[in-house]
């Protein structure tokens, strides 16, 4: 396996024209974009022809492209947009290509996985990520890089490098909400591990390496050949023409041709518009059938903890090796030894912190997975009071978000049963928790009315919210309505009326930047134009100087 990486690659394509390293360039990145381009246009065919069209645009553009650390996300925009450009152009005929796939899905609905749920939705979602998000998800669970590895990829320290692929994951999983999408809590990561790239066809890498080249070759020669023309004689121009104008009159009757086909193509698409109506209606049942079976399959992942996907069992298998083996000997040259141990001596630590410190658990921690605890244990900090107040906040939050999920299906369900009206009690729900929840868990929940948290509109007249934090400074405060739930940080009257008087500032920002929220205080200061919004937004400035999350300046 060629050891260099992609930059280093591309200039040695663009500056010795070595067509070996760019054939390691497709070989490398080939799964990638194939798997895209067919979750894309649900066509293997039309697949392997966007394929094509990345590494050629590949091909064109490496000059630009060689001080770029990660090519991944630059190869799944360009795939993003030619498969626009495929699908806008045979829209109809891609049509009734998926409406057939999806009546053999619902055919075979007992093999189906969560996979198939989010799979239609995955690109677009990753294409409304930030470029530093989406980086990481590809880096990760698309190349499958260690922290290590994307560390060094991206000049970052590998816990960096695992915050950011945590919190791209959970921005993934919040695009996938949005779209009526519900993912198993922590089993995102192993479905993108296990789903997200597929082996290409056998050949299309060989093919789409000559292809590109001679594109490229193609592009170079017509400069060349229009250079020399200048220098043609008079005759040697004329016989020039005389084959421009051959060339254009076969381009003509090509184009006539396609006009003809395009025609009798649109004349078989109005006769079978009966059978697209009937194709519309079992797309919709199967839709209903793939929700439902989405929630069962993630009720039967929430109690296996996942324990049939094959990343996690191995990931168990050599914790447990490794947890037998606490004592032995660490190779000094075997990195990942020592980083599994170490991962284990901090997950340890992280449950020795909670039985010591029973005032700051919560009964909703028994909803976390082994995994959870895991990847929890890789960002705890425990060398100071500060950094272990906010590793249990942490920890806290995770849970509660486990619930939320569970309450908000819950009352969903609950809401569909009783004429859309909202519970009473939470004991009402009891039949409606995919998830057995103890008495405990429900004791530190209430319902109140929604007037109660005007900043947290859920798009109901009640919300279900904790009665209290187990720590005010750190902690958020859960809101969970119809359909939706979230969270924000515990406010007092002060600091929610000055987050009032700068929310028409905040809603503006979102506007202007594709509904995203901003993530520092100088992102929406030019929105801030009113004296009052100025005003509370440095009231707001004052009482919190620093990042209530990370305790850094903003």
């Amino acid at each position: 396996m060629n050891d260099q990486t992609d930059a280093e690659l591309l200039r040695d394509y663009v500056e010795h024209h070595r067509e070996q390293a760019f054939a390691d360039l497709v070989h490398r990145h080939l799964d990638l974009v194939h798997s895209a381009a067919v979750r894309m246009v649900c066509d293997s065919h039309l697949a392997n022809d966007v394929t094509q069209g990345v590494f050629v645009a590949l091909a064109k553009s490496a000059p630009q492209l060689t001080s770029r650390p990660v090519l991944s996300g630059w190869l799944h925009r360009t795939a993003q947009n030619i498969a626009a450009q495929t699908v806008r152009t045979d829209t109809r005929r891609r049509a009734r290509e998926q409406e057939a796939v999806a009546m053999n899905k619902l055919h075979a609905a007992e093999s189906e996985s969560p996979w198939q749920t989010i799979a239609p939705h995955l690109d677009a979602a990753l294409g409304e990520l930030n470029d530093v998000d989406r980086d990481a998800l590809l880096l990760r669970y698309f190349e499958r890089k260690t922290a290590p590895e994307m560390a060094g990829i991206l000049g970052i320290s590998h816990e960096a490098a695992q915050k950011r692929v945590t919190r791209a994951l959970d921005r993934l999983r919040d695009l996938f909400t949005k779209r009526g999408v519900t993912v198993g809590a922590g089993g995102l990561g192993v479905v993108l591990t296990a789903h997200a790239v597929q082996a290409a066809p056998a050949g299309l890498g060989a093919t789409v390496s000559s292809t590109a080249l001679a594109a490229k070759a193609a592009a170079t020669s017509t400069v060349i050949t229009t250079t020399k023309l200048v220098a043609m004689t008079t005759l040697q121009k004329t016989l020039a023409t005389a084959v421009v104008i051959a060339l254009t009159g076969a381009g003509f009757y090509e184009a006539r041709h396609a006009a003809q086909l395009r025609a009798q193509n649109q004349s078989l698409l109005q006769k079978q518009s009966p059978l697209l109506g009937q194709l519309s209606d079992l797309q919709r049942e199967r839709d209903n059938a793939s929700n439902q079976l989405s929630a069962l399959l993630a009720e039967g992942a929430a109690l296996k903890a996942r324990s049939n996907e094959a990343e996690i069992v191995k990931l168990r298998g050599q914790l447990a090796q490794f947890r037998e083996a606490k004592t032995a000997k660490i190779a000094p040259d075997d990195s990942r030894e020592e980083l599994m141990r170490s991962w284990l001596q901090r997950e340890d630590q992280l449950k020795a912190a909670i039985k010591q410190n029973p005032d700051k658990t919560i009964p909703e921690l028994s909803l976390l997975s082994e995994e959870d605890f895991l990847n929890a244990a890789m960002d705890a900090k425990f060398d100071t009071d500060k950094g272990l107040r906010q590793t249990l906040a942490n920890l806290r939050r995770r849970a509660e978000n486990i619930f939320a999920s569970i309450a908000a299906d819950a009352v969903t369900k609950y809401m569909k049963d009783h004429d859309s009206r909202f519970p009473t009690y939470l004991s009402d729900l009891l039949p409606y928790f995919k998830t057995p929840l103890s008495s405990d868990i429900l004791d530190r929940w209430q319902i109140l009315p929604q007037s109660a948290l005007p900043n947290q509109s859920m798009g109901g007249d009640w919300v279900i919210t904790e009665k209290s934090p187990v720590d005010a400074t750190l902690d958020n405060r859960w809101a969970i309505g119809p359909g939706s739930y979230g969270n924000s940080t515990y406010q007092s009257p002060e600091v929610s009326d000055a987050v009032g008087a700068i929310k028409p500032a905040m809603q503006a920002y979102a506007a202007d930047h594709n509904g995203q929220q901003p993530t520092d205080p100088s992102q929406i200061l030019p929105y801030v134009t009113t004296p009052e919004e100025q005003a509370a937004f440095q009231k707001l400035m004052e009482k919190f100087p620093t990042n209530p999350v990370t305790g850094k300046a903003w």
